[in-house]
């Protein structure tokens, strides 16, 4: 039913009133899972228990983050307190309207799989609605609660989270006006890495039709990579290393204990030859201790080797990334750095020395040695591995594969694209809050126009404007966006780190190689 001032859709738990805006309809923290505590803490999720009479669904849910990454954000991540951490929120111009079928994107937010929140004001969906397309945001248990290792306990929990959702998806969203069959599963970083899991899960194939990846990288840890973590965790936190050890620990304890193993932060000395090499070496971990790992179970190999098998080769992919990824990273050692030739750096770890040269040719808006070594940090972890995955689904699954390369400079990171800045202009959000301060005053509106009208089409016909990926040209967003060249440079460094590092040498699943080439 659909009522005109407040909104009342039925879910498969109980009806739930949302608010009417000015061209749609919100609903927030529906639950899609139980509250994930006591017995349920450390579990896989279970279904929400149901509800009598209307819930009220007008106001943000709780959220799996309790706890920033120790840096301030970027935009606007609010923390909103409660149990019922599993929960979503939906964003339609079809409120109690199943007959309109409409196309569906569900997002998962980034954060490095320790924070982020999906009440953020930069995914509100009121731009997707305007153009007939349904947004669900979701949440996921992040950490050690989502991701960490426990010896009696089901690894994945964040993913089966987000698998839950997409089934709660599935089984609600024609009431809200969406259509179960037309569903995009979309992500930005850690969300992005979640997207590409799902991607290539099996489980979770029938849930979604296409995908959009949106600064992925190659990051699935092996089960002993996470044992490994887990232990050490455990022994940190003083508790054993099983769900009754973990569950007599509070949240505030786990949350200590789970800090210590945190994001990594930039070196204070540093070698720029030898950082060339670790920077240009396989991404491993990228410094997070928790993720998607390949547990043998839901997850049983890498997401290079399910593409190069054929795993999702009938679905839509829209993948990219921006400029500078985190060339910021590196900018802190800027004086440090200030005099070291980048080239020379280059050609002392074994690279060419022409293809030395044409790095630092190839980004003249780079004026720093900080910034040209810290720009190989995203080369290497994002740029290569959405190379990577775009080349093993050009064989099997050529014109359905396209890709972009997001450029806008921002004023306020020293005139770069930066991981997030596309954010907005995808959304169509330029007024959302936090975006003046992070964009200036005067973001470019028709980059919002044209990159949104590009995901609306993807998510809506499944193609977003320009040709698919062959192995060479991809739409370049900025203020003049057109298709042209990319990932050329990238190509040439990674062919090259493979001949001269050969200990170092990616294969096709995006894992380090022993021997020789």
């Amino acid at each position: 039913m659909n009522n005109v001032i407040a909104p009342i859709v039925t879910t498969t738990a109980g009806d739930v009133r949302g608010v009417r805006r000015d061209g749609d309809a919100a609903f927030l923290g529906i639950p899609y899972a139980a509250a994930p505590v006591g017995a349920l803490r450390f579990a896989a999720p279970r279904a929400p228990n149901p509800w009598a009479g209307v819930r009220d669904a007008t106001r943000p849910g709780a959220t799996p983050q309790r706890r920033l990454l120790g840096l301030e954000p970027s935009f606007p991540e609010p923390t909103v307190p409660g149990h019922e951490t599993l929960n979503l929120n939906v964003f339609t111009p079809a409120a109690g309207e199943p007959d309109r079928r409409l196309p569906v994107m569900v997002w998962i937010h980034g954060g490095g799989f320790a924070a982020g929140s999906q009440a953020s004001p930069w995914y509100d969906g009121r731009s997707f609605s305007r153009d007939g397309v349904v947004v669900v945001t979701i949440s996921y248990r992040l950490g050690f609660h989502g991701y960490g290792w426990i010896a009696d306990a089901p690894m994945n929990r964040g993913v089966l989270d987000q698998i839950a959702a997409l089934e709660w998806v599935r089984d609600n969203i024609a009431a809200f006006g969406g259509d179960p069959a037309a569903v995009t599963i979309a992500g930005q970083s850690a969300g992005a890495i979640s997207v590409m899991t799902l991607f290539t899960i099996p489980l979770a194939q029938s849930l979604f039709r296409s995908a959009i990846c949106m600064s992925g990288a190659d990051r699935i840890q092996s089960l002993a990579e996470a044992e490994h973590v887990g232990r050490a965790l455990a022994v940190a936190a003083g508790a054993e290393p099983t769900v009754a050890g973990w569950s007599a620990l509070t949240e505030d304890q786990v949350l200590d204990a789970q800090d210590a193993f945190g994001i990594a932060t930039p070196p204070d000395e540093i070698d720029p030859a030898a950082f060339v090499r670790s920077a240009l070496m396989p991404p491993g971990d990228q410094g997070m201790p928790f993720g998607p790992v390949i547990d043998g179970d839901l997850l049983t190999r890498s997401v290079g080797d399910a593409l190069a098998g054929g795993v999702a080769a009938d679905k839509d992919l829209l993948m990219g990334v921006t400029a500078h990824e985190f060339t910021l990273w590196m900018l802190h050692a800027e004086e440090h750095l200030r005099g070291v030739d980048v080239v020379e750096a280059m050609v002392e770890e074994g690279l060419p020395r022409e293809l030395a040269r044409d790095y630092v040719a190839s980004h003249p808006e780079l004026p720093s040695a900080a910034a040209l070594l810290g720009q190989l940090i995203g080369i290497r972890g994002f740029r290569q591995s959405m190379m990577r995955w775009a080349d093993l689904r050009a064989k099997t699954s050529p014109d359905l594969t396209w890709l972009y390369d997001f450029r806008w400079p921002s004023p306020f990171y020293s005139d770069l694209g930066v991981h997030c800045v596309e954010l907005p202009f995808a959304w169509d959000l330029l007024d959302a809050d936090g975006v003046a301060r992070t964009h200036g005053p005067h973001p470019p509106r028709e980059l919002a126009k044209v990159t949104h009208a590009a995901w609306v089409a993807f998510v809506t016909e499944g193609d977003p404007g320009w040709r698919p990926w062959t192995g060479g040209v991809g739409m370049v967003f900025n203020e003049t966006s057109r298709e042209q060249p990319i990932l050329g440079i990238e190509r040439r460094l990674a062919d090259a780190a493979a001949v001269v590092w050969p200990e170092t040498k990616i294969g096709r699943d995006g894992a380090r190689e022993s021997g020789s080439s």
